[in-house]
């Protein structure tokens, strides 16, 4: 499963919740990363009325939108590590293309979180990343012959592991996991196809051969609803408990 390289994601959520994961010494070099001035242009984009951020933006530059990536690469508006925050606020639109399967689990939920916290009333994101259904049928048959599966047991590995993924998603995990956050409205979207003109045709990232019912990668979109905290509170306690809790240090 081909990919463009992942945008660094290496540093943690100030806030996060999962067990062994604070870091107060960092702190101060975090606070003074957000506390950089943005760019003049930049600066321009964000006092129009529809600010937009394109998350893990790499080389692919949306015009119109604040293009954020971890590396100064080409087409880079803003050079930050978006696990530790976002410096931007009443947002209407954020666009996370084959980004958030980069992220720990926790980090992912983090960013989730961060995202409904600097969208504004009526705004939207928009996620795309790999399907975890799609890479399992398509990549692996208990009945195949030994050769065959030897192969399967690479390439299924390669799309767990392979790219710097961190975690794979099925429409299950990704919607309770945007459910949690705060996010109503969800629903599954076809490639480069919405609602909403902002986001048609907005996809970048090389397509594969498969059907509707199965797509080789989930796209979703959800609007800012309403904060649901004990939701919040028992999906971060499973993945604790049945994910988090497992990995290493």
């Amino acid at each position: 499963m081909p990919e463009r390289p992942a945008a660094g994601v290496g540093a943690r959520m100030l806030d996060s919740t999962a067990a062994g994961h604070r870091s107060s010494e960092r702190a101060p070099a975090v606070a003074r990363r957000l506390a950089r001035p943005f760019p003049a242009m930049v600066l321009q984009l964000i006092r129009k009325p529809h600010t937009r951020l394109h998350i893990g933006s790499g080389r692919e530059r949306l015009e119109g939108w604040v293009n954020i990536d971890s590396q100064a690469l080409p087409g880079v508006d803003v050079v930050a590590d978006v696990t530790v925050g976002l410096q931007f606020s009443n947002v209407e639109a954020i666009f996370a293309e084959h980004f958030i399967e980069h992220l720990r689990l926790d980090l992912a939920v983090g960013f989730l979180r961060e995202a409904w916290r600097v969208l504004g009333r009526r705004g939207w994101i928009r996620l795309s990343t790999p399907n975890l259904d799609w890479v399992w049928s398509t990549h692996y048959r208990l009945d195949a012959e030994p050769e065959v599966k030897r192969a399967a047991a690479l390439q299924l590995n390669r799309a767990f592991h392979g790219w710097r993924h961190q975690f794979l998603w099925n429409r299950e995990m990704l919607g309770e996991a945007l459910a949690a956050c705060g996010f109503a409205g969800i629903r599954w979207c076809a490639y480069g196809e919405s609602e909403l003109p902002y986001f048609r045709g907005i996809e970048r990232h090389e397509t594969y051969g498969d059907a509707p019912e199965l797509p080789h990668v989930i796209i979703v979109e959800a609007c800012k609803g309403e904060p649901q905290p004990e939701r919040l509170a028992q999906f971060e306690a499973v993945i604790q408990r049945e994910f988090l809790i497992h990995l290493p240090d």
